[in-house]
C-alpha cells in the first residue's frame, strides 16, 4: 500500500471509531474533500491533517502513526520507538 492509500485509509478509520460523518468536517473542509482524502485522490498538506485530527479529537501522530502502520505493517509501539531514538539526535 502506498503512503496515499495508507493515509485515507487511517482517516477513513479514524473518522468511522470516532463515529463521524463526513459532513462534520464542514468548516475545515468540505465533504467532497475528505471524500477526496479517503479515496487517496488528493493529498493534504500537514496543516489540513492537524486541522482533520483535531477536528476528530486525536492527535495528529496518532493519525500518522495509523497510516505508516499500514503503509509499512509495522506496529506502532515500534514506529513509536523509532521516534524516540531518533528525536533526541536531532537536536
Amino acid at each position: 500500500m502506498d503512503i496515499s492509500e495508507a493515509l485515507a485509509v487511517a482517516i477513513k478509520r479514524v473518522r468511522l471509531a470516532r463515529n463521524m460523518t463526513q459532513e462534520d468536517f464542514v468548516g475545515i473542509s468540505g465533504r467532497t474533500y475528505i471524500s477526496e482524502l479517503e479515496r487517496a485522490v488528493k493529498n493534504p498538506s500537514l496543516a489540513k491533517i492537524d486541522s482533520i485530527a483535531v477536528r476528530m479529537g486525536v492527535h495528529p501522530l496518532t493519525l500518522l502513526v495509523a497510516c505508516y502502520e499500514l503503509k509499512d505493517g509495522v506496529a506502532p509501539a515500534e514506529l513509536l520507538k523509532t521516534v524516540l531514538t531518533e528525536l533526541p539526535n536531532l537536536a
